[in-house]
């Protein structure tokens, strides 16, 4: 299976996609960069390489809710794009009632790592 690389227009379209027409701000474009990089790193860690699309789409969930690109709804929007991104990877994702906010609040607030997050994301394939 193929790579799915994103760029920031990628991630501005989800945006739009996810709160609409009115509401496409950002308010530190280098966020978003950084989550674009940070998901095509080639080796999350030492001992492992060519990472898969639930680590790469927490990668973009853990930036984007850790950097908050956005004025606002930076949580709704981290959510979406970790959704997209793993349905577009042909990996769609099934999270049990209240658990994706439950995965962002946790982000937010501990300091819960990115390998944890895309093991999470990882036990919600479909």
């Amino acid at each position: 299976m193929s790579v799915l690389h994103i760029d920031v227009a990628w991630l501005l379209d989800v945006q739009e996609l996810a709160l609409g027409h009115d509401d496409v701000t950002v308010s530190d474009y280098s966020a978003l960069v950084a989550a674009v990089a940070r998901h095509r790193t080639r080796m999350p860690t030492l001992e492992s390489s060519d990472p898969d699309a639930s680590w790469r789409a927490a990668a973009l969930l853990h930036t984007i809710v850790r950097l908050e690109p956005l004025p606002h709804r930076n949580s709704l929007f981290a959510a979406f794009v970790a959704a997209q991104y793993m349905d577009q990877s042909g990996e769609g994702v099934d999270p049990p009632y209240g658990a994706m906010p439950d995965l962002v609040r946790k982000i937010r607030d501990t300091r819960l790592s990115v390998y944890t997050v895309a093991d999470q994301l990882r036990s919600w394939r479909i």
